[in-house]
């Protein structure tokens, strides 16, 4: 089965947009997350930047005490950000790269260039009993150094594929460029999940990738939440993904 985590920091934006720096506000992220667990998602996602733009501390200690599911905190290799990691002890940290001016995170992790410092951190988290997963672009040298960092899961960064989606020669090309990620990924023993950019349209294309353990779908969710309701967004995402070839 294919899983989906559900990334709640549009959530915490909402909230932020009126209520930055007073500790409270709505919506709760916290709220959010147990609804879609009742609607049936396998997983929680939240990314503490370092900028705290949107999700907060008092979110992921939150959500780590009331998630049932899989707390998924995705992070920058930062050193204060890597010591929440350790002593919040989500079940599984996704590290990603982080520029201040980005709306959202742009590109994959450089893992072939900075491997050494990823693998230390890697070492860290596995030794605290948190899985390590590395979002990075579908290239076969961002895999290749994934698995030499010892990271268990990547994450297939499917930005590049949800932009060129109306494009139908673009759109293959980086459809392909997924799937080969995915093959070389599985053949050096990484889990692979995926995400970015992944909505209730170009989901049906990503049957095509083989290997997926996990989608993680944030915007395009609370966005169809805000016409039908949290529950019913995640369960018609859920209907879709179910009918990934296994």
């Amino acid at each position: 089965m294919l899983k989906l985590g559900v990334n709640i920091d549009h959530v915490a934006t909402i909230r932020e947009a009126r209520y930055r720096g007073r500790g409270k506000g709505e919506p709760n992220p916290v709220e959010i997350a147990l609804l879609c667990e009742k609607a049936g998602a396998h997983g929680i996602t939240a990314h503490l930047r370092e900028d705290r733009r949107h999700i907060q501390d008092r979110d992921v200690w939150a959500l780590r005490q009331s998630v049932k599911t899989r707390l998924n905190m995705e992070m920058a290799n930062n050193p204060e950000i890597v010591d929440i990691a350790l002593k919040l002890k989500p079940d599984i940290i996704c590290m990603v790269p982080e520029r201040r001016a980005e709306v959202t995170t742009e590109g994959g992790l450089d893992v072939a260039s900075n491997w050494s410092a990823i693998k230390e951190t890697r070492q860290k988290l596995n030794d605290a009993g948190i899985e390590v997963s590395l979002f990075i672009s579908p290239d076969p040298a961002q895999v290749e150094a994934s698995a030499r960092v010892g990271s268990q899961f990547i994450e297939l960064h499917t930005g590049a594929f949800a932009e060129a989606y109306e494009i139908a020669d673009a759109r293959t090309k980086e459809l392909q460029r997924l799937i080969d990620a995915a093959n070389q990924a599985h053949q050096l023993g990484l889990k692979v999940n995926a995400g970015h950019g992944l909505n209730y349209q170009n989901l049906t294309d990503i049957y095509k990738v083989p290997h997926l353990v996990e989608l993680n779908i944030g915007h395009s969710i609370i966005s169809r939440s805000i016409s039908v309701g949290i529950k019913s967004a995640v369960k018609e995402m859920l209907a879709l993904m179910s009918k990934y070839p296994q």
